[in-house]
């Protein structure tokens, strides 16, 4: 099949398309910097000070922010929004196509974590709105990039495991609220260095810390960008079906 060049049409990565109202102008992109989870934000403020020693004497001196929301979810109208929120499965969820989906990441199980790992992972470090976050963070010392890649890893795999992992209580689904929160209290850490000293991180040049847009781009790379772009540069090729 022959696609026939016009004006608009636009290829990258090896992939040959002619935008449609479905693909969305920079411009509207752009828009996407200036927006971010504001509900995880209010929670972030409310669960901070609600954080108590761990009674197991664990490493950590504090229970983390997901316990915290557990604990305490319905000791706020905040709390219990973002709770009842990330706990409410979409009408629109098919469990039988996501089962389907985890049959397909094991199938190639070896070169979708090597596809995740270097184009999707460490590529996305190169993205220079994740690159400055990550840098202002101490994301690219050594033992944090380590960390940071075994972590990421752990999500996957919980996320993917089974279909009782990604449901509301599963290792996934609660890994993903983690994540969730833990961009939150990035984003809040940032933009307080900021107040405190001007120049430190540019919103205007690089936008909100963990924005929308950045949240996107980094769906796409755990998705789209696997699908079309790293199974194919080892040779493998997915079915329709697939």
């Amino acid at each position: 099949m022959f696609l026939r060049f016009r004006e608009k049409t636009i290829s990258a990565w090896g992939h040959t398309y002619v935008p449609t109202l479905l693909h969305p102008t920079a411009d509207i992109l752009t828009t996407h910097q200036e927006s971010w989870d504001t509900l995880a934000d209010e929670a972030l403020d409310l669960l901070t000070p609600l954080r108590t020693p761990s009674p197991t004497g664990s490493p950590s001196p504090k229970k983390d922010l997901y316990t915290t929301l557990q604990e305490h979810h319905d000791t706020h109208p905040t709390l219990s929004t973002l709770w009842e929120q990330v706990n409410t499965v979409p009408e629109w969820v098919d469990w039988d196509q996501i089962s389907r989906g985890q049959d397909v990441f094991y199938r190639y199980s070896g070169a979708m974590l090597i596809g995740l790992c270097y184009m999707s992972l460490l590529g996305g470090m190169s993205a220079s709105r994740v690159a400055e976050v990550l840098y202002r963070t101490g994301g690219f010392s050594t033992g944090v990039a380590r960390r940071r890649m075994l972590e990421t890893t752990q999500h996957i795999l919980q996320c993917t495991k089974s279909l009782e992992s990604i449901k509301p209580g599963g290792a996934g689904h609660i890994s993903s609220i983690k994540v969730r929160l833990l961009h939150a209290a990035v984003r809040k850490r940032i933009l307080d260095i900021e107040k405190r000293n001007p120049g430190y991180y540019s919103v205007k040049e690089f936008g909100v810390p963990v924005n929308d847009l950045d949240s996107i781009g980094t769906i796409l790379s755990f998705s789209v960008n696997l699908v079309w772009g790293a199974l194919p540069r080892q040779g493998l090729f997915l079915s329709c079906r697939e």
